[in-house]
């Protein structure tokens, strides 16, 4: 059995039910980032232990990306053909999503500060997959259809892997500011995109960050906090 067959060769690939586009289209570069998130939260769940409470957690989530690649691969004429949470994001999965994050924060006290990501393995991979869901959320907001739950799936995934390597960190988490440096004695810290505020709060645009200088599209991470 031949594992290629050339039609791409030109350029283009197809859609899920039909049609062909540009493989720079807009469409497949929103695909491709979902699919380098999941190869990122694959990534992460490599080093958990088969079975673990960790494992189930990103097993569905590299699940529910499949449905999500699904959805961002069919054109507008095809949409109807889409089945809720098999092959389109329903509600019931970011409600799903939302409920981990709930469930996890309660679990211990989040940090009171920004973090750096490193602390271990873990945590830094998820940190990884985090950004790249980012991305993927940026691109998707570009192609989604009207009313999709797509956008809103990648970023409450993108808090719960927050949240995860936090939790992984085991209350270890290394805050961005260290105390009596330089940096520290500066006014406000930056939001990396995606990453929560101190306590795990959404910081909204234009509230300072810590101690008063303002966060918004203008911060270093070019897009702020997490919304």
């Amino acid at each position: 059995m031949r594992l290629y067959t050339g039609k791409g060769d030109d350029g283009t690939t197809g859609l899920l039910y039909g049609g062909r586009v540009r493989k720079d289209a807009p469409i497949v570069e929103a695909n491709g980032a979902v699919d380098e998130a999941q190869a990122a939260v694959g990534a992460a769940r490599a080093e958990v232990e088969r079975g673990s409470e960790v494992d189930r957690l990103l097993t569905g989530v590299e699940r529910d990306l499949w449905v999500l690649m699904a959805e961002l691969a069919t054109a507008p004429e095809n949409r109807h053909k889409l089945v809720g949470a098999t092959s389109l994001v329903s509600r019931g999965m970011v409600s799903a999503v939302e409920a981990s994050v709930d469930d996890l924060g309660e679990r211990f006290e989040l940090p009171a500060e920004f973090v750096l990501p490193g602390q271990d393995r873990l945590s830094a991979l998820l940190d990884v997959a985090r950004t790249v869901v980012r991305r993927a959320e940026r691109l998707a907001v570009a192609v989604a259809a009207p009313g999709s739950e797509a956008v809103a799936y990648l970023n409450r995934l993108s808090t719960l892997l927050w949240v995860m390597a936090r939790w992984q960190e085991h209350g270890h988490a290394l805050a961005s500011r260290s105390v009596g440096s330089a940096v520290a004695g500066e006014r406000g810290t930056a939001v990396p995109e995606g990453q929560p505020g101190p306590g795990g709060q959404p910081v909204p645009e234009g509230q300072p960050a810590g101690e008063g200088q303002p966060v918004g599209a203008d911060t270093a991470a070019g897009g702020g906090a997490q919304r």
